[in-house]
């Protein structure tokens, strides 16, 4: 697994479970979909894993326990697989997995893009008043090198904790750093809301294929709060087991747990009571996921704005210092 995942690996993750999603929905079985990928897969780079899946799968392993095994990807991945396994319904988690890559690359794509101008801008603000303004000002004594050298200096930092989100922030992690992260990003307007609606979305999924397989309604709950992605999901359902196992049901649990909204834990309840727990699931579904979607995507045009005004904000503000100072000086020699 890579240090960073650009936005073209998730283009590429994105098609691979397109594949098997088409594969796998046509009768075909995994082995053989898998092997028909490794012959023509998105990227050159996906043959040795698909080869060292295979030969897992021939060990007699589980799909979900051989991918486990190489640590190939990311857990919350593999966690939505098992679910799809356990419930006899792989493709349309293959589905899930296709849309939601897709998703992240789109976004990735379009901040990226967003991102240029004020990046330019920084750089060209770097340029101006840490090389040639000191250059200027130095009546030519200063070394240009020194100050190219004091300008990439002064940029580092910027690079690093650009380059330490982008890692931070990718769902390759343990549960613990992806906890840090989720309780980081949660009081972010916009992003947290967001990033809660579409675990809620990875959930209700996950809970309506592995409750419609017939999983028992413990071991669904676990399976689908894992394959959400949401440490904070999966350590409030925990809780819930004794409760669970002692004869509550998981409406009347849902109704008093912060981390699920009203209107989930309402629409479950009436779907538990009216035996129609699958299409409250998928209505749940449909809603946080396209919900969470619109959220992310508006996070992902408003951020790029908010960089470009605090960059202008910035050389506005050095530009009116260098200009009072430029005067002052002029003021002061004035009165000699």
């Amino acid at each position: 697994m890579s240090f960073i995942v650009t936005p073209r690996q998730f283009t590429q993750r994105a098609e691979f479970y397109h594949q098997l999603a088409q594969l796998t929905s046509a009768g075909i079985g995994v082995v053989p979909a898998l092997e028909k990928i490794k012959n023509n897969p998105p990227a050159r780079s996906f043959r040795e894993s698909l080869q060292r899946i295979l030969d897992e799968l021939a060990r007699g392993r589980a799909v979900a326990e051989s991918l486990r095994q190489l640590s190939w990807l990311p857990e919350f991945d593999i966690a939505l697989i098992e679910a799809g396994e356990r419930s006899g319904r792989l493709d349309a988690c293959f589905r899930l997995l296709s849309d939601y890559y897709n998703d992240r690359a789109r976004i990735a794509k379009q901040v990226i893009s967003q991102l240029i101008y004020p990046v330019g801008l920084i750089h060209f603000a770097a340029l101006v008043f840490l090389i040639i303004l000191p250059y200027a000002h130095s009546e030519f004594n200063a070394s240009l090198i020194w100050l190219f050298a004091k300008a990439t200096l002064a940029l580092v930092p910027l690079y690093l904790v650009t380059i330490f989100l982008i890692y931070a922030t990718q769902n390759k992690h343990g549960e613990k750093w992806r906890a840090r992260v989720e309780s980081f990003a949660n009081p972010i307007p916009i992003l947290g809301t967001a990033r809660r609606f579409l675990a809620l979305a990875r959930l209700a999924a996950a809970l309506e294929a592995l409750i419609s397989a017939g999983v028992n309604i413990i071991e669904a709950w676990d399976l689908a709060a894992t394959a959400s992605g949401s440490p904070a999901l999966r350590h409030a359902v925990e809780k819930w087991k004794p409760e669970i196992a002692a004869g509550r049901t998981p409406a009347e649990v849902l109704s008093k747990c912060p981390k699920f909204p009203e209107m989930f834990a309402n629409l479950y309840a009436t779907g538990e009571v009216s035996g129609q727990l699958d299409d409250a699931l998928r209505r749940l579904y449909s809603h946080y996921n396209e919900e969470g979607t619109r959220k992310l995507h508006a996070f992902a045009q408003w951020m790029p704005r908010l960089v470009y005004f605090l960059v202008a904000g910035i050389i506005a503000y050095k530009v009116v210092t260098f200009y009072t100072g430029y005067f002052q000086q002029i003021n002061d020699m004035s009165h000699f």
